[in-house]
């Protein structure tokens, strides 16, 4: 049980991270209505996080494979927490994007590092499914939030309190995270830091698992390996596609999570509207990411996520077919606004389903030194895409263009997310864990005996 509650903090956090993140849309249509900017302004300052996410990933990825997966999420969530409540405190879309990329420094750690314990908490045969769960907290805490949103703010007049709710909400799963999620197992077996086996023998109490007398050895060529290892000739293929996979899908994933309200409100349709077609979203994303969990270890991996890119891809495309459709005879019927919402639902599906399988791959590709070096590395450059997305619509809807056209040109950055998914060559785990988990179970077995 005690694995079961870690995941689920992982879930927890993923939440907050997905809340965070989608603050700014269901924001997005007060702060165009209280500072009069422009679509591509707003695009822009929709996607700052983005960019302190890539940073954050890119540098805090390494921290968290050097000096531990625990005290890295510790720090990240107190970032995220003094971001948003700075972001409170802005007059400006300068200040607001600066606090916006402060506040992604701490999302790309935090996402790092969830990937990486959700991994090395949970067993070979139910992995795929705990990384699923884990991805899922994204769009659960984007329909959670949109919906007590919706109940209770009105996001034009009052959207400054949208960042009152996060910063709460983030404050209060620090005590969660202290005290109930020890340091991984796998990396205190593959470290070895001072006290490491006592730490072990403490996280394998803490998870009602015998401990073990001594850890298993670590050889030379093994403490010779380096977070650089990521770029090496034995990984820099998966590191490249992946990287490229991922920021593919960002482009299409995002533009849909930051312009759905925008799009909404242009139609006509109230503010509440659109944070609720957002909210739907998500519901959507949280089924899917279910979904593909259980199905994942029937399906495999890798094709199952390919065809789902695909599918996605097609999703975007029909989701700019209806909302154009809507833009041509006035969309403020509720006929209008029901068939768009259950359109906008059915796409956060397969986005999210997705991007579960990436994290998948992510988990999978890297071994446990480089495990989270990895996947920040790959969110970092991959996000770059999640910030491309969002401005090129705000460009492109600046210069006239319709939303059918947007969507169906940017519904090819998943399509070809797939094509490059198709290259990758996966197994079903790697040599070092292997490693690691016979070293243990030998610790066990020489106790046992004497």
């Amino acid at each position: 049980m005690a694995q079961v509650a870690v995941v689920a903090i992982t879930v927890l956090l993923n939440a907050m991270d997905g809340f965070d993140v989608l603050s700014i849309a269901f924001a997005l249509p007060g702060i165009a209505a209280e500072w009069k900017t422009s679509a591509g302004a707003l695009g822009l300052v929709s996607s700052m996080e983005l960019i302190g996410m890539a940073i954050g990933s890119l540098l805090l990825g390494g921290v968290a494979d050097k000096i531990g997966r625990r005290p890295t999420l510790l720090g990240c969530l107190l970032v995220m927490a003094a971001g948003i409540i700075g972001a409170t405190t802005s007059g400006s879309l300068y200040s607001l994007s600066a606090w916006r990329v402060f506040t992604g420094l701490g999302i790309g750690g935090m996402l790092s590092g969830t990937n990486a314990v959700a991994t090395e908490f949970s067993n070979k045969r139910w992995r795929a499914l705990a990384i699923s769960l884990m991805v899922i907290g994204y769009p659960l805490g984007g329909t959670l939030g949109g919906m007590m949103i919706r109940a209770s703010i009105d996001p034009i007049s009052q959207w400054r309190s949208i960042f009152y709710i996060g910063a709460a909400a983030t404050v209060i799963l620090l005590p969660a995270l202290y005290f109930a999620v020890p340091e991984s197992i796998h990396w205190l077996t593959r470290t070895q830091p001072e006290n490491a086996l006592a730490r072990v023998n403490g996280a394998l109490r803490k998870l009602g698992h015998p401990v073990v007398s001594a850890l298993p050895e670590v050889h030379e060529s093994d403490r010779k390996k380096s977070v650089t290892d990521i770029l090496s000739p034995a990984l820099i293929a998966t590191t490249l596609i992946l990287t490229a996979g991922y920021f593919l899908h960002t482009i299409t994933f995002y533009f849909i999570l930051k312009w759905t309200p925008k799009i909404a409100t242009d139609l006509g349709f109230p503010g509440p509207i659109g944070t609720g077609m957002l909210a739907w979203v998500n519901f959507g994303g949280a089924i899917g990411g279910a979904l593909f969990g259980m199905l994942a270890a029937r399906l495999g991996i890798k094709p199952l996520t390919i065809g789902i890119m695909f599918t996605y891809a097609l999703g975007v495309a029909y989701f700019g077919q209806v909302a154009g459709g809507l833009g041509l005879v006035p969309g403020r019927d509720g006929a209008g606004a029901n068939y768009l919402t259950w359109t906008a639902g059915f796409v956060g599906t397969f986005g999210n389903a997705a991007m579960s399988g990436l994290y998948s791959m992510i988990s999978y590709g890297f071994p446990t030194h480089v495990r989270a070096t990895g996947t920040g590395f790959v969110i970092g450059l991959g996000r770059i895409g999640g910030v491309i997305g969002p401005w090129m619509a705000g460009l492109m809807l600046d210069k006239g263009s319709v939303i059918a056209t947007i969507a169906l040109f940017l519904s090819f950055g998943s399509l070809l997310s797939g094509l490059m998914l198709m290259f990758l060559k996966m197994g079903a785990e790697g040599p070092e864990g292997k490693k690691q988990r016979e070293g243990l179970e030998a610790a066990r077995l020489r106790q046992a005996q004497a």
